[in-house]
């Protein structure tokens, strides 16, 4: 202990220095050794011991995660370490590179402000490579990248010194086509290629623990032909101690990534969209430990002894114990218990965190992933934008009676920690609906439940989440009250997919400034006159208001759009939810009595009025698909292939990388249900895979009557459709 306590002071002493702090993330393709590496840098900062690295996957702190040998939850931990006679310390966010847990990555990424991206030097750049330098890069992360398994080159693939670089180097160039696709300002402007000479590279074996890069081979004089030397005669060990992982990643930490200070100027802006003159803002800014606390919080965890804990960014003012905060979007004001950094998987209390820092606190009962916390009330931050949704839902309920109330509780919880989980809980039939990423991200949660709760829970079959959407403009239709006096002309048309990305990602919404929003909308292609008129945006839907002095409209809009979204919410086909439709107001017949135009009557007819001009606009059922891409030795390619035809799939590509074949393609999310069954036994077990939500497409016209036909009848509604569907 005594060790660790020794260790804990140091951080205590380094947290008042910000320009001696990294807030680093390590992202990464799933199996590409994030959490082995994470492990030696632990090692190499003396917090477990060196025998252990790499086998004990400290940050994979939950039974499930040694059980299936992946990340689920970001894991954080704080280490020091000392550069040029600089101590620094390094606050370390560990996330899963399964895309079923994507939401963490994201999260993740707001707190940091670097990122270590991990490529398996063997398989190269993937698409949750891709997917995760997006999401640092959108947050303003600056990357730098680390090529792990080298030694597999060198001992399976046998290569000598010129292949390995001609590698190696495709690696480097497809990270930098990734940074420059994203990001090409600051590619250009502001250097933020990945490159050997400057550094920014690290090659290495987390497995064995050693790396090097350029600033490390002018120090040690290890190079490759010595690499490939001592890993072909067995003095992996001498190799580890003359050229240690730690070392030689740290020091890139230290040297290439923003210190909270020049970080905080750049990545507020991006952020946060409160007044950039308030005093809050340049508090923010400056990284003023003396200024009103701002706390973000991107984790939350449940902990036995000491409750729920929130993990997040202190970007300005110091939390200290005892303090009385405001959580965003609730009233009154949640008290900090205590306030701690995370070593490994063990928290440590310490008496304060200041700006800068990664802080794990107790006490904020009422925030969620994703709150803002704060000593004024503030503009709360951009919300966290997933870039998947939902597309899998199951029923879940308890065994036993008696354990309602408190898998009720349980659920609440859950989707507080994770907010990319989506949960319903109908009075009705007393059905409780989770819906996640996938198959994987639910099958956890669901055993999370019995094993750390003790609630035995039966789960139902899974259930694919469908949308509707218009295919073509509609004429103008009429809503009618039900007392007949009050009557509402629409049309529908549909958005196009830039439109619908722009609102999905966040770069259009309700809470920005028109001026602003406009030109979100026009720069996605919208013509100039719709944008002036938009009313309201629902979910990926947008409103337009285009009457010219209709009298008491004003007083009646608050109920026009909630009849509005009510149609959107259940769409006349499934009652599944709208996306990509653009509802156009036109006109109104509005009785002169407000009695007469009551909830009760202008609901109703709006609802009406949207059903009918989606109908007429030919709605269709969208399905969620999915990207798939099978890595698989040749002589299997034939059955891989055929699993993802045989499930109403397609096949795009098929090629060669390395000694396998590679094959990529779509399917629809319902037909990937128990792949991974079906193509082990295809394949003996011999392939891997990977798939990744693709947003939605129109399920084919033969298949449209039957599939609403089993929505409906799972919702309960009345099976037979109104006369004017029959256009499939």
């Amino acid at each position: 202990m005594g060790r660790r306590k020794k260790i804990v002071q140091q951080c205590e002493r380094l947290m008042d220095h910000p320009d001696q702090i990294r807030n680093i993330a390590i992202a990464a393709h799933i199996d590409h050794g994030k959490t082995t590496l994470t492990d030696n840098l632990l090692a190499g900062a003396g917090m477990i011991s060196d025998d252990l690295a790499g086998e004990q996957l400290a940050m994979d702190t939950e039974e499930d995660e040694q059980e299936r040998g992946i990340t689920i939850d970001a894991a954080n931990v704080s280490m020091t370490h000392d550069y040029r006679d600089t101590e620094y310390l390094v606050n370390l966010i560990d996330t899963p590179g399964h895309v079923d847990f994507g939401g963490d990555v994201t999260r993740a990424m707001r707190a940091v402000d670097g990122a270590l991206v991990v490529v398996d030097a063997v398989e190269g750049t993937m698409p949750q490579t891709e997917t995760v330098v997006r999401q640092a890069l959108r947050e303003n992360v600056k990357p730098a990248l680390f090529i792990n398994k080298v030694d597999r080159l060198v001992n399976e693939l046998q290569e000598g010194p010129e292949e390995m670089q001609k590698r190696l180097q495709a690696v480097i160039r497809d990270v930098n086509e990734l940074i420059r696709g994203m990001a090409e300002e600051r590619y250009e402007e502001e250097n933020w290629k990945v490159s050997v000479e400057d550094g920014t590279v690290a090659f290495g074996s987390a497995l064995y623990n050693w790396a090097i890069s350029a600033p490390s081979m002018a120090e040690t004089g290890i190079n490759f032909g010595d690499v490939i030397d001592m890993e072909r005669n067995d003095k992996r060990a001498e190799l580890h101690e003359k050229s240690p992982l730690s070392d030689v990643v740290l020091d890139m930490v230290a040297e290439h990534f923003p210190n909270p200070v020049e970080a905080q100027p750049d990545r507020i802006p991006t952020v946060w969209r409160g007044d950039p003159e308030s005093q809050l803002a340049e508090d923010m800014v400056l990284v003023n430990k003396d200024g009103e606390v701002v706390f973000m919080v991107t984790d939350i965890s449940m902990d036995p002894h000491a409750g729920e804990i929130a993990t997040g960014r202190v970007f300005s003012g110091t939390l200290e114990e005892g303090q009385e905060l405001y959580v965003s979007g609730t009233a009154g004001k949640n008290r900090l218990q205590s306030v701690g950094v995370f070593m490994g998987g063990e928290r440590e209390e310490v008496e304060e965190v200041p700006a800068g820092n990664v802080a794990s606190v107790t006490g904020l009962k009422d925030a969620i992933a994703g709150s803002t916390v704060s000593s004024i009330e503030m503009t709360p931050f951009e919300s966290i934008e997933h870039i998947s949704e939902p597309v899998i839902t199951k029923s879940i309920e308890a065994q036993k009676m008696d354990d309602l109330p408190k898998l009720i509780e349980v659920l609440q919880q859950v989707s507080k920690e994770d907010p990319t989980i989506g949960v319903e809980i109908n009075e009705d039939t007393g059905e409780h609906l989770i819906s996640g990423q996938g198959e994987l991200h639910l099958e956890v949660i669901t055993q999370r439940i019995e094993r750390n709760q003790g609630i035995p829970v039966r789960t139902g079959e899974p259930i694919v989440v469908y949308r509707e959407a218009p295919t073509q403009e509609s004429e103008e239709v009429e809503g009618i009250s039900p007392n007949r006096h009050n009557r509402f002309y629409v049309t529908v048309e549909t958005l196009s997919d830039e439109v619908t990305d722009t609102i999905k990602l966040g770069e259009a919404s309700m809470d920005m400034p028109e001026q602003e929003r406009r030109e979100a909308l026009q720069e996605a292609g919208m013509e100039k006159e719709t944008s002036q008129d938009v009313e309201d945006i629902i979910n990926t839907n947008v409103f337009i208001d285009d009457t010219k002095g209709i009298q008491h409209l004003n007083e009646t809009m608050e109920l026009i759009i909630e009849g509005l979204e009510q149609a959107l919410e259940d769409g006349p086909l499934a009652a599944e939810p709208v996306e990509g439709a653009l509802v156009r107001l036109h006109d109104a017949r509005l009785h002169e009595d407000a009695i007469h135009r009551g909830p009760s009557q202008v609901i109703p007819a709006m609802r009406e009025a949207v059903h009918r001009a989606l109908i007429d606009g030919e709605i269709r059922l969208l399905e969620p698909i999915q990207d798939v891409r099978i890595d698989i030795p040749s002589e299997h390619m034939g059955a891989a292939s055929g699993e993802i035809q045989g499930r109403r799939g397609r096949v795009d590509d098929m090629y060669q990388e390395g000694d396998l074949m590679v094959v990529e393609g779509i399917a629809p999310v319902e037909e990937m249900i128990g792949f991974s069954s079906d193509i082990r036994s295809a394949t003996e077990g011999r392939a891997s895979w990977n798939t990744e939500n693709a947003g939605f497409r129109v399920l084919v016209d033969n298949l449209q009557p039957e599939k609403i036909n089993d929505i409906r009848v799972r919702k309960g509604m009345k099976t037979e459709l109104p006369k004017s569907i029959n256009y499939f």
